[in-house]
């Protein structure tokens, strides 16, 4: 299949699969009439790829991941360990969007007529919004002082 074909069926634009080209995460494709080919196994690859990308992996540890396959070593043990290495900063996202959540919950009631007297907008010695919580930017960071 051509690489806008292959494009198509995986959802990506073609400018993504020559990137990935680039970065060794896809094989160089063979060549019909200078136009890339590709292959079935090559739309397998990229389902691995939006799967690792969705589980939170970098294209670089999606590359450790994708090495198994040519270097026949076992899957399990890289992938734990990718895995145990990401799950604390999953964990810190949950805890950051739980936090969002319920402030914003809380903030859904609100009956107050300006910011000047609502808690909500209180900073508590955390620095959270008002509930004890501290605030965390989605990326787990705290917030930029003002």
């Amino acid at each position: 299949m051509t690489i806008g074909e292959l494009a198509g069926r995986a959802g990506v634009k073609p400018s993504t699969i020559r990137y990935y080209e680039s970065l060794g995460l896809l094989p160089e494709p063979e060549r019909e009439s200078g136009q890339r080919r590709y292959g079935e196994e090559t739309l397998r690859l990229l389902d691995l790829i939006d799967v690792a990308k969705r589980a939170g992996f970098s294209l670089e540890e999606t590359g450790v991941l994708l090495a198994t396959r040519e270097d026949g070593a076992p899957l399990h043990p890289r992938l734990r360990e990718l895995a145990q290495r990401k799950l604390p900063e999953v964990e810190a996202l949950i805890g950051s969007a739980e936090a969002m959540r319920s402030w914003l919950l809380r903030a859904s009631d609100c009956s107050c007529p300006t910011l000047d007297i609502c808690a909500l907008f209180d900073a508590p010695p955390t620095g959270g919004p008002g509930n004890g919580q501290p605030l965390r930017r989605l990326d787990g960071r705290p917030p930029r002082a003002a």
